[in-house]
């Protein structure tokens, strides 16, 4: 049956009164997948035997990018084994597709690794920790993204060095915090759930070191005050944007920040009106109103991330009066790296189905959060640019500080899928015990392993010069 057609039969039967199922029954029914899907077949992984040459994917990835900025893409990817795993969330994905699933679906991240984690401000200025990158969102099964998850922190620890036995139990601490988590919200209201948010601020682990958590505390109170300094537009005008002859212009600095021609950007010569006008009809109408009061001023693209780089990513000037401005981010919407996996998305605009994700998988999403579509034909979505936005330095984590940044990460994830999930019968699937953790965190240790595998496959291939970098100083 159509995906769309099915949604609308739930519906209406749900409005006619059908009996709803309590969390036990729920639960009972996760329980029953294990006889076709048993826990212990999440673990480990195996290179197939079909699986395809690394380097016809990441060419593949490459589609639509501007082809003078992918040299820098790959420059960035080939820095270490960490940030290789960052840029080829393609290459994962079609690895994810050939593995045992449960068949629980969730609004999926897409590309859950550490660094995709972070804090902003929500509409209400408090400070928040949640996924804050979604362009690869689409439903798909959840330990899609629990897997690549896992494997990060182990990647992330190998990058620091870390001792064997201290990398395994950070893992398998952070697969047990998602689990206890998913059972904590199996039993929560519904509403409950939804209103659920990480409060920086007031942010406590409850298995932590207390000293940890402490020194955290401590970090994360000087980090959003630092933040709230740089959001300031006293502070963040001056940095981004110059003045030429008497009219604000976006700093350049090629190749990362430039000015597009009307080749690579349609559109230039009016102002983006007809994207602007597009962007502005997906606001809600109260924002809309707070929106008009700012007129188009500049644009830039801006090369940002790792996986994002050669895509159409900009910084958009408006003011509202002289001393009045709005950076917007840009971001293009390609298709998800899930979708020739689990399924095509519903969204007629990839912008469209990015800014669904970040509405249903955080618990508070940009006040700006719109999509548009180019005259081009590349979709958009649309957020301001820095919004009290942190993300972490994986270099400056130790042991005990990446334990608890990954069950931070967790937790996060563990309350986004609950969002769009059924949480009873995912933690009905995953159970009390260590089962599933053993798992997750077996198949994280080996595949780090194809990680490594493909990154040297990878630097070889640019040594040799079937692809070119650019190694940025």
């Amino acid at each position: 049956m159509d995906k769309a057609v099915s949604r609308k039969a739930a519906g209406a039967a749900s409005a006619k009164g059908t009996p709803h199922r309590t969390p036990d029954e729920r639960a009972a029914e996760g329980r029953l997948l294990r006889d076709s899907v048993p826990r212990s077949s999440q673990g480990g992984w195996k290179q197939p035997d079909s699986r395809r040459d690394i380097l016809e994917l990441l060419d593949e990835s490459n589609e639509g990018r501007l082809p003078s900025l992918v040299p820098i893409r790959f420059g960035r990817m080939a820095a270490s084994p960490f940030a290789f795993y960052r840029g080829a969330a393609a290459l994962m994905a079609a690895d994810l597709a050939t593995t045992a699933t449960s068949g629980l679906r969730v609004q999926a991240c897409g590309d859950a690794h550490l660094m995709n984690f972070g804090g902003f401000a929500t509409p209400e200025r408090n400070v928040i920790f949640d996924i804050n990158d979604l362009d690869e969102t689409l439903p798909a099964p959840f330990e899609w993204d629990l897997k690549r998850l896992a494997a990060s922190v182990v990647i992330a620890a190998q990058h620091l060095e870390l001792p064997y036995g201290d990398t395994t139990r950070i893992t398998m601490d952070l697969v047990r915090e998602y689990r206890e988590r998913m059972h904590d919200y199996a039993s929560m209201r519904a509403l409950d759930v939804w209103y659920d948010r990480i409060d920086l601020q007031k942010y406590q682990d409850r298995t932590g070191d207390p000293a940890i958590v402490e020194a955290a505390r401590k970090r994360i109170a000087q980090r959003i005050e630092m933040e709230r300094r740089r959001t300031v537009p006293d502070h963040l005008y001056p940095k981004l944007v110059t003045e030429a002859d008497g009219q604000p212009r976006i700093k350049e600095e090629p190749p990362l920040i430039f000015h597009p021609t009307e080749d690579i950007a349609p559109g230039l010569q009016s102002g983006y009106a007809d994207a602007i006008a597009s962007y502005r009809e997906s606001l809600p109408e109260h924002v809309r109103c707070l929106f008009d009061r700012f007129h188009f001023v500049d644009l830039a693209l801006k090369v940002v991330g790792v996986g994002s780089v050669g895509t159409m990513c900009g910084v958009g000037l408006f003011m509202a009066s002289d001393n009045d401005p709005l950076f917007l981010q840009v971001k293009e919407a390609k298709k998800s790296v899930l979708e020739p996996y689990a399924g095509k998305s519903l969204h007629p605009n990839h912008g469209q189905r990015v800014v669904a994700g970040y509405r249903i998988m955080q618990s508070a999403s940009d006040v700006f959060l719109g999509w548009s579509r180019g005259q081009n034909g590349r979709d958009f979505y649309i957020r301001q640019l820095r919004d009290m936005k942190m993300s972490v330095v994986i270099e400056s984590l130790d042991v005990g500080m990446l334990r608890q940044y990954a069950r931070m990460c967790s937790h996060a994830l563990a309350r986004a899928h609950a969002r769009s999930g059924d949480a009873a019968m995912i933690a009905g699937y995953m159970g009390s015990g260590q089962t599933f953790d053993d798992a997750i965190t077996e198949f994280a240790a080996e595949y780090s392993s194809q990680n490594r595998r493909d990154y040297r496959q990878f630097v070889h291939a640019i040594r040799d010069g079937r692809i070119e970098a650019i190694i940025e100083s």
